[in-house]
């Protein structure tokens, strides 16, 4: 089966496209930039957001669903917004079809259908929510508001990549209102700090918490926060971003409400959004030629057991039988398993099978091992096998499984920091980003021209501004104007 998947260090974007294909994560679909999840994909996903949404009810918030549809004259009401998402939307312009005359079976859109009003397939929700929001609030009693929506938006991308960049893309998106800046800023700070927990301790994913740059906010946002990782190929990738909109959208939409003073006053709000890029993260961030390697904590299937089926009935049943004892121990410890009893491949086949779609621990048994009172386990992160005791297995199992969480942690954490580099000259940038890639911890001026200046030269951008950076004296890479603190810069998808 690794003969089927190109290498890393051959061509790392081909890798990646094996490993989502092959993997059985998603494949490409009729509609141009798109992409079908397939069922281990979907899984996948489902296991993520599944975390995610606890973690959000666990904060305070409820889930809500606003229109799929947002009238083009919401959008145009926050102008840096609407100047933002302008180039990315997709446009209803008629609501109905009709037979060709000229063509038998063919349709043509009906020109007597024109909508009165252009609908925008939404790129992001704030337009329409806070339309919506309008209607919600009259009083600080009825703040904050803290919703979430799991919903599908639509960016109309010209260059796609399975799961990192689709013109359609399923994701969450929490909408919050509040009475105060502080209560809005708590928010925002808050949200990501989910997001950060759950990329290390459930996708074993280390990230940066930061701010991001003026240039680099999201479009109506006061200060945008964003956790940003470090793939295998040096290449760094924004997980989650989380917005301090200040009251830009109430001021929009005109939601005002009546405080405790009996004033009027406008509504500070925030979003925050994770997308199933956070898959391609997963696939990026851990796997190897030989197929996926998936974090035990959002595996889809975290223990697949393999007969090695013998032709005496009474060895095959006794072999079925401790399967099924061992399904019952491990489910009972709330762990994924299955018994791929299946006689149509073999073992070796099936061993490659699940390596491919990266099942965290495999177990092998056949009459000999009974024989011996024990089971082949091996591991997919390391592929190290052990021969355990039948007594000790299920127990031995949930602890491994920690262990390779924790470990798949601690190799990625490895990769960053070896990969993070200060510096302090231009030469050392170039250099350092042409032979080493990873994060550049530098010097910048604050200035756009000089953002804009080095992405043009070397196609580095600056991921965020980290929230534990230290102040420090030192002056701009390009520039040699005076800078008090570093950033981090990377090439990124």
């Amino acid at each position: 089966m690794g003969k089927e998947i190109t290498s890393r260090q051959e061509d790392y974007s081909q890798w990646y496209n094996d490993l989502v294909i092959k993997g059985g994560l998603a494949d490409y679909s009729a509609v141009r930039g798109c992409m079908v999840i397939k069922p281990h994909g979907y899984s996948l996903w489902e296991n993520m957001s599944d975390q995610l949404d606890r973690m959000f009810k666990e904060t305070g918030h409820q889930n809500a669903y606003f229109p799929l549809f947002v009238p083009k004259s919401f959008l145009e009401k926050e102008e840096g917004h609407a100047e933002g998402f302008a180039k990315e939307c997709a446009v209803v312009t008629h609501y109905r079809l009709k037979a060709d005359p000229t063509s038998n079976g063919k349709l043509i859109v009906d020109p007597e259908a024109k909508l009165e009003e252009e609908l925008i397939i939404r790129p992001t929700s704030e337009a329409i929510i806070w339309n919506t929001y309008k209607d919600w609030i009259q009083s600080y009693r009825d703040l904050p508001i803290l919703v979430n929506q799991w919903a599908n938006v639509v960016r109309w991308e010209m260059r796609t990549r399975l799961f990192l960049r689709t013109a359609e893309f399923l994701w969450q998106e929490g909408h919050t209102a509040h009475a105060t800046k502080e209560e809005a800023v708590e928010e925002t700070k808050k949200m990501l700090g989910v997001y950060a927990t759950f990329a290390e301790e459930y996708m074993a994913l280390p990230v940066v918490r930061g701010l991001k740059t003026e240039s680099e906010k999201f479009a109506g946002a006061e200060d945008t926060y964003s956790i940003e990782a470090l793939m295998q190929d040096g290449k760094a990738l924004q997980c989650g971003t989380s917005h301090f909109l200040g009251q830009n959208f109430a001021k929009a939409f005109d939601v005002k409400f009546l405080n405790k003073e009996n004033q009027q006053e406008y509504v500070w709000a925030t979003s925050w959004g994770a997308s199933t890029r956070l898959v391609g993260a997963v696939v990026m961030a851990h796997s190897d030629d030989d197929g996926l390697v998936l974090p035990p904590r959002i595996a889809p299937l975290q223990v697949v057991i393999i007969p090695i089926s013998s032709k005496d009935a009474t060895a095959q049943s006794k072999i079925n039988d401790k399967a099924h004892q061992l399904m019952r121990e491990l489910k009972a410890a709330n762990i994924s398993v299955k018994y791929d009893n299946d006689d149509s491949n073999r073992p070796g086949w099936k061993f490659a099978e699940y390596e491919m779609k990266g099942v965290p621990v495999r177990i092998a048994l056949g009459a000999r091992d009974l024989q011996n009172n024990v089971a082949e386990v091996v591991r997919r992160d390391t592929k190290e096998k052990q021969s355990i005791s039948l007594d000790e297995l299920a127990s031995h199992v949930v602890k491994l499984l920690g262990n390779i969480q924790n470990d798949m942690f601690n190799k990625a954490k490895s990769y960053r920091d070896a990969h993070t580099t200060r510096v302090d000259s231009w030469d050392d940038f170039e250099k350092t980003l042409d032979e080493k890639g990873g994060f550049i911890s530098a010097h910048w001026d604050g200035t756009a021209e000089t953002e804009d200046a080095i992405k043009e030269k070397t196609k580095a951008t600056i991921r965020c501004i980290p929230l534990d950076a230290v102040k420090e004296n030192g002056k701009c890479i390009l520039t040699g104007k005076p800078s008090t603190q570093r950033v981090l810069f990377a090439r990124a998808y």
